[in-house]
């Protein structure tokens, strides 16, 4: 009875491991209709502040989630070294169903105390007016024979909101992340100009079809390599994908629309597609218009990654200036539900990452801005990051659970080595009448 009870501990130890894998975090793939933005589970809540007095710290390496009501500007604190870049961003997600307008959105800045500004971003809905996470960044960037923003110490980042009149009045959650980019390999040697020209021809399309789902935000986002990858998008839905890309290599990236027949209702801006870096920087984005007949958008060609594309004064080159997780979003305005049904349409991503990769400029490790062979590997089986987790603790528990059974393997063969000893018959004296040894045999487990 004994033996039985401990080994359904062992059991019950390894199937309880498994139920909290299946627990873990995992990608929402819901194709019925909009799903909620998937914030990272990690994000410490914070509040921002009115005053640059009151702000709360954060921290390198880390992600927040707070909210900006109507015409907020709140304030966080930084503190920076003299040398690190530091990049802090900001996804602003409104309620789901609510309203914005053209010009609605954030702007995110970096300052120091004298509140000279290191740089700002906006993020906004533009033309495609309805809801949907945006992006945008601030950074400090340590430029020689700059003064402005150069010195150690306390910085402030400042998020503010511009809403019309007419757009919905909630507050609008926001994820933050503070970053730092690492240290040059030899900065001596590194150009200080952008590049002036690059292949800006579209590849030839890949060919095969696949299916990939997206997820519902930066955290739980669908990897994607080159390809031509199948999903299906809802009204109000927004999906999300990343791909891995290196230094020198070039992104291309498409999004279709299938047909429907349930209606021919023109409308001028029926998907936003959208592209941000592995900082959360906005690099690009376009709107695709749609009758019910099939249609495509593409972005505009962008630069090969590289570490001197930051001294360009355009934002989309820019913004191509170090290797990692490249995200795209698709968001399907709600509209279209209004003449084409609830029902979802089929979405088709086509992605091409072009040139071999090269050497990254930096020393020691590179983090999020760069790519490994296990990113490689996560963008051909399509695994998101949540995903890749899972399967690490999976083999945790399948090693451990292949431990436990080795130890009790072993705690058997001992048991069985030890009975056999005991069993062995002393001399018995004469009268003795066999007596079994004093405690009789062991008892079982």
């Amino acid at each position: 009875m004994n033996r039985q009870r401990n080994r359904g501990r062992v059991t019950l130890a390894t199937f309880a491991a498994v139920c909290a894998v299946a627990a873990l975090p995992g990608q929402a793939h819901a194709a019925d209709g909009p799903a909620a933005y998937t914030f990272d589970p990690a994000a410490e809540a914070v509040q921002g502040a009115e005053s640059n007095a009151d702000a709360t710290e954060l921290k390198p390496g880390s992600v927040y989630k707070s909210s900006i009501g109507q015409g907020q500007k709140l304030y966080y604190r930084l503190e920076l070294d003299d040398r690190t870049d530091a990049y802090v961003s900001a996804v602003a997600v409104p309620k789901a169903g609510g309203k914005v307008a053209y010009g609605d959105g954030i702007t995110i800045s970096m300052r120091d105390l004298d509140d000279n500004q290191c740089s700002s971003e906006d993020a906004d809905f533009e033309s495609a007016e309805f809801p949907r996470p945006i992006a945008a960044y601030a950074h400090r960037t340590v430029e020689k024979d700059s003064t402005t923003c150069a010195g150690g110490g306390t910085y402030n980042v400042l998020i503010e909101r511009e809403s019309k009149a007419t757009s919905s009045p909630e507050a609008w959650d926001l994820e933050l992340r503070f970053e730092n980019e690492p240290a040059l390999k030899d900065e001596k040697s590194m150009p200080t100009v952008a590049p002036e020209n690059w292949p800006s021809a579209s590849p030839t399309p890949p060919a095969g079809r696949q299916k990939r789902s997206g997820g519902s935000g930066f955290y739980d986002a669908t990897s994607l390599d080159t390809g031509e990858w199948a999903d299906t998008i809802a009204p109000g839905q927004t999906r999300f994908y990343r791909v891995p890309v290196d230094w020198g290599q070039q992104l291309f990236a498409t999004a279709a629309l299938s047909n429907s027949g349930r209606s021919t209702e023109y409308l001028g801006n029926a998907l936003a597609l959208a592209l941000d870096n592995p900082a959360r920087g906005h690099v690009d984005d376009a709107t695709l218009s749609y009758s019910g007949t099939p249609n495509s958008v593409a972005l505009d060609p962008l630069p090969p990654v590289a570490y001197e594309n930051r001294y360009d004064s355009a934002a989309d080159v820019s913004a191509m200036r170090f290797a990692g997780w490249y995200y795209l979003s698709v968001t399907l305005s709600p509209e279209v539900a209004e003449h084409y049904g609830d029902g979802a349409l089929g979405l088709t991503l086509k992605v091409k990452v072009v040139n071999d990769s090269k050497a990254s400029p930096y020393q020691g490790e590179a983090g999020i801005f760069g790519v490994t062979e296990d990113d490689r590997d996560m963008a051909e089986s399509g695994r998101s990051a949540p995903e890749a987790g899972e399967s690490d603790t999976m083999k945790t528990v399948a090693a451990a659970g292949i431990g436990a059974g080795s130890v009790l393997v072993l705690g058997l063969g001992a048991w069985t080595l030890l009975a056999r000893r005991r069993a062995v018959p002393a001399a018995v004296p004469p009268g003795a009448g066999g007596q079994p040894p004093f405690g009789g045999p062991p008892q079982a487990w």
